[in-house]
C-alpha cells in the first residue's frame, strides 16, 4: 500500500510530481468556518519558492496556490480542501542522459525496486518540489490552531552553527538563510557560495519551536506528540534525523542536569518550569511550554562533481548531475519543517477535543 496521507482527523493527502502538469494537496478533516483564502496560504508558499535568492535552485516556479473546494465566501464549509500549484518551468531534458543511471544519494534505485518502474525527471515523487503541496497545507492548519506561532529558522549549515547569544528573532526573515544570528548569515554565504562554484553541496540543521500550545495535547502511547512530530520531520525529503528538545545531548546529561525542574506558579495555575530539556512534550503529551523540534538535512544528492553509481544495467560508471539545484536544500527546508509542525499540532488539537472535549 502506498501512503501519501498523514494525519488522523486533520488529516492531508499530497500529490503531483516535480516535473508533471502540477502539485498539489486534499486537506481533509478541517473544521468549518475558519477563515481561509488564497490569500493567506501564498505568502507561507512564497517563503519556501525556488529562485528568491542565488544560494537556492534556480527554478522560476511562482507556486500561485489555487483553492478548488472546501471554501465558499472566504470560510472552510468542512469538506475536503483541495489546493493546486502548477509547475510552470520545469526542464525534463537536464534528467535524458540519467533516464538508465542512478544517481547517488537518490531514490532512484530504491523507487526502481519498489515499483519496478521510476520518473526519472528531477525524481519525480522523490523531489524536494513535493514539499510545496505541504507547506500550502501546512498553511490551512494554521487556520486551525490561531492561538499557536511556530516559528523555524536554521541553526546550523555546513557545519558551522550560529551563536545562541546573538539570537535576533527579526534576523530570521531578513536574510536568505532564515537565519536568527546575522554574523552567521554572512559567513553562510560565502559557504554555500564555495559550495556551488565547486559543484558540491551542504548539509543544515533547522530548528522549529511552536509557542502558544497548552498543555494536554498528545497520547501516551500510540499517539505521542513528540513521535508524530518526529515522524512528520523524518518524512521531509532529505531529512535525515529528528530530534526532540535536547535530543541527543539528554543521553550525555546526569539525570538531575536533564530534569526540567518546577516551581510553583500563579496561585490554582500551571507551574513554572525552570528548564525545557523535554522540548515541551513529557511522556508524549504537550506540558505547555515551548515544543522544540530539530531536522538535520543531508547535503543535496544532486551535484555536479562526479560520483560513481552504476546504471540500470549494472555497469559501473560515474554520475554527474545537471540542472537547477539547491546547494543546501536546508535553507529552504525551514518552511517545511515549520508546515509540519503545524499539520501535527492541529490534528493532535482536534484529537485532544475528541477525547476531552
Amino acid at each position: 500500500m502506498s501512503w501519501n496521507t498523514s494525519g488522523r482527523v486533520f488529516r492531508f493527502t499530497t500529490w503531483g510530481e516535480s516535473h508533471g502538469p502540477a502539485i498539489g494537496a486534499v486537506v481533509d478533516g478541517c473544521p468549518p468556518g475558519l477563515p481561509l483564502s488564497e490569500a493567506d496560504i501564498q505568502p507561507w508558499l512564497d517563503r519556501r519558492r525556488p529562485g528568491s535568492s542565488r544560494f537556492t535552485t534556480q527554478r522560476r516556479e511562482p507556486d500561485a496556490v489555487r483553492i478548488l473546494s472546501g471554501v465558499h465566501e472566504g470560510r472552510t464549509t468542512g469538506t475536503p480542501i483541495s489546493l493546486l500549484i502548477e509547475n510552470v518551468d520545469q526542464r525534463s531534458k537536464d534528467y535524458a542522459s540519467l533516464a538508465q543511471t542512478y544517481r547517488p544519494g537518490h531514490a532512484d534505485y530504491a523507487y526502481q525496486a519498489k515499483y519496478g518502474h521510476r520518473d526519472p525527471r528531477g525524481g519525480g515523487r522523490s523531489s524536494a518540489r513535493e514539499t510545496a503541496a505541504r507547506v500550502a497545507a501546512g498553511a490551512v492548519a494554521r487556520a486551525a490552531i490561531p492561538e499557536v506561532r511556530v516559528r523555524a529558522y536554521l541553526v546550523e549549515l555546513g557545519g558551522d552553527p550560529i551563536d545562541r547569544e546573538a539570537f535576533d528573532d527579526t534576523a530570521i526573515d531578513a536574510n536568505p538563510f532564515f537565519c536568527p544570528d546575522p554574523a552567521a548569515a554572512e559567513r553562510w554565504e560565502e559557504l554555500v557560495d564555495g559550495a556551488r562554484r565547486a559543484g558540491s553541496s551542504l548539509g543544515a540543521v533547522v530548528e522549529c519551536v511552536a509557542e502558544g500550545v497548552p498543555a494536554g495535547w498528545g497520547a501516551p502511547v500510540y499517539a505521542k506528540l513528540d513521535a508524530d512530530l518526529a515522524a512528520a520531520c523524518m518524512g521531509i525529503n532529505a531529512v535525515k534525523g529528528v530530534e526532540i528538545g535536547d535530543g541527543f545531548l539528554a543521553a550525555r546529561l546526569a539525570g538531575e542536569a536533564n530534569a526540567d525542574a518546577m516551581r510553583p506558579g500563579e496561585t490554582g495555575g500551571a507551574p513554572r518550569f525552570l528548564a525545557n530539556h523535554a522540548g515541551g512534550i513529557a511522556g508524549g503529551i504537550s506540558t505547555g511550554q515551548p515544543v522544540v523540534v530539530r531536522a538535520a538535512f543531508k547535503p543535496t544528492s544532486s551535484i555536479l562533481t562526479p560520483v560513481e553509481s552504476v546504471t540500470a544495467q549494472g555497469d559501473a560508471t560515474e554520475v554527474r548531475t545537471p540542472g537547477r539545484h539547491d546547494p543546501c536544500v536546508g535553507i529552504r527546508g525551514a518552511p517545511v519543517v515549520e508546515a509540519m509542525v503545524a499539520l501535527v499540532i492541529a490534528d493532535h488539537k482536534l484529537l485532544h477535543r475528541a477525547q476531552c472535549g
